[in-house]
């Protein structure tokens, strides 16, 4: 697939923002004037690039402050692409589980978190291809928050991505643990101990199934959008010591 670049603009001195498109896949690639530089995935949640772009683009600016370029995409049935009805019935079945109180069943969360990684890891594997093309942009190559069952995948199938900072907090299928014993990078992990939405045990559970050498768990209390300067602060020092 190619990569077509559809706007661009300066954030400040040192950030250049572009739109892309690969194929029908929407993106957005922030580029350091340090050129070329180490990539990082920005792995987000599915609700669509334009609700989660001012997220994307501070943790683009802090990456690029660090010398990192920062890239995504748009995940498969979200924003401006197709729906997958599949996935709309499970995200329906879940809010119900939630509403009335009730534990939402593996089948809810394999229907919800398997078909998004079957589709999404090869969009961004062909996103990878098409960014490493570039001459701004040389390796290594890290993946950053979540779906943290998408980041789990391409962290054992994916050989460019040499280190990863994972978002604890969304529903992890049972298959996802035992690719998370196949995980050998260096992890750094992220988890709001309060996380509304989160299922902490199974979290702890995940981090303790990863099979990296080198995993580091950073927890906080608080929730979802409750994350500290800190914490951001040791994630760049992670990506630091393993991209540069």
């Amino acid at each position: 697939m190619a990569l077509h670049f559809t706007s661009e603009q300066r954030l400040d001195d040192y950030v250049l923002e572009r739109e892309f498109t690969l194929g029908e896949i929407p993106g957005i690639l922030w580029t350091p004037a340090s050129a070329p530089a180490p990539l990082i995935l920005l792995g987000h949640p599915p609700l669509g690039l334009h609700r989660m772009y001012p997220r994307l683009a501070a943790r683009a600016r802090s990456a690029a402050a660090e010398g990192f370029a920062a890239a995504t995409i748009e995940l498969p049935g979200s924003g401006d692409r197709p729906r997958l009805p599949a996935a709309e019935q499970a995200r329906a079945d879940l809010r119900r589980a939630m509403e009335a109180g009730e534990p939402v069943s593996d089948e809810i969360i394999d229907a919800l978190i398997l078909p998004l990684v079957e589709k999404a890891v090869p969009e961004w594997q062909a996103a990878l291809d098409a960014l490493l093309s570039l001459p701004e942009i040389g390796g290594p190559v890290g993946y950053s928050g979540g779906v943290i069952s998408i980041g789990v995948r391409l962290a054992v199938i994916e050989p460019r991505i040499v280190a990863a900072g994972f978002f604890a907090g969304s529903f992890v299928p049972r298959a996802m643990f035992e690719e998370a014993r196949q995980v050998t990078i260096p992890l750094h992990v992220l988890l709001q101990w309060d996380d509304e939405g989160n299922d902490r045990q199974a979290a702890l559970d995940l981090f303790d199934a990863f099979g990296s050498k080198e995993k580091t768990l950073n927890a906080n209390m608080g929730g979802h959008t409750g994350v500290p300067q800190s914490a951001g602060d040791a994630a760049a020092g992670f990506f630091t010591r393993h991209l540069k």
